[in-house]
């Protein structure tokens, strides 16, 4: 059996395993448990009644967490004259067209969110085999295959997040470090989950929110009461 580290033991002592937390309450002990000497990213993840392999059934999209997720956010951008400046004015790490594609098919792959103009899809379409299994590869319904090119990557850049139920069932976010204040987890934590309830599939039967817990990066899970979660905003 693994044995438990002591500062994982010592920050059980702070709350009660087997017990369910309002949200405000969940995120403030995940909070109190970051207790590493890095500044720890604390993280949300939702266990949802879909199964994604039936397309009715998938629970995807983005939002606009209010204060980010204080993670600098590199972003690719398919673009070309024009629209190129505006993503690079715009403050796009990396910028191109055929030439992108060719460092990318090479194995470059220093970015985390990659948009395109509708135009350079033909293009883009070649590298799915690449960008695809990364959740990588631009979307119009993620809002990052676009003509406006400077509101997606400031929206990037702002701490838009993108989610994807897993095979499981399983949707995961980061929500802000361990350095935001409780109130500016908890303003990210309500923003996600109501997000993810507005995203419920048509598909969907039964309990959509199985459950839902909080963490800071080596922190414990702590659970969250799911029946008060209410309807989206």
């Amino acid at each position: 059996m693994a044995k438990t580290g002591k500062r994982l033991t010592k920050s059980y002592d702070n709350f009660d395993r087997d017990s369910f937390y309002e949200v405000d309450q969940a995120v403030t002990i995940a909070k109190e448990n970051a207790t590493a000497k890095f500044d720890e990213s604390i993280e949300i993840a939702m266990n949802l009644g879909v199964d994604p392999r039936h397309a009715d059934q998938m629970v995807r999209g983005v939002v606009a967490l209010p204060h980010g997720t204080g993670k600098s956010m590199r972003v690719a951008v398919f673009a070309r004259d024009a629209k190129a400046e505006e993503a690079t004015a715009a403050g796009a790490d990396v910028v191109g067209a055929e030439d992108l594609m060719t460092e990318v098919q090479n194995g470059r792959m220093d970015f985390d969110r990659v948009i395109a103009t509708p135009d350079m899809m033909a293009v883009v379409g070649r590298l799915g085999k690449v960008l695809g299994p990364r959740g990588l590869m631009p979307n119009p319904k993620l809002g990052t295959v676009t003509a406006d090119v400077k509101g997606a990557v400031e929206a990037a850049k702002a701490g838009q997040v993108e989610f994807r139920v897993e095979k499981a069932g399983i949707v995961h976010a980061g929500i802000g470090k361990a350095s935001f204040s409780a109130e500016q987890l908890v303003d990210n934590a309500r923003a996600f989950l109501d997000a993810i309830q507005k995203a419920k599939p048509t598909g969907a039967k039964g309990t959509y929110i199985k459950k839902v817990s909080v963490s800071s990066t080596q922190g414990p899970g702590v659970k969250i009461e799911t029946s008060n979660l209410g309807t989206p905003a």
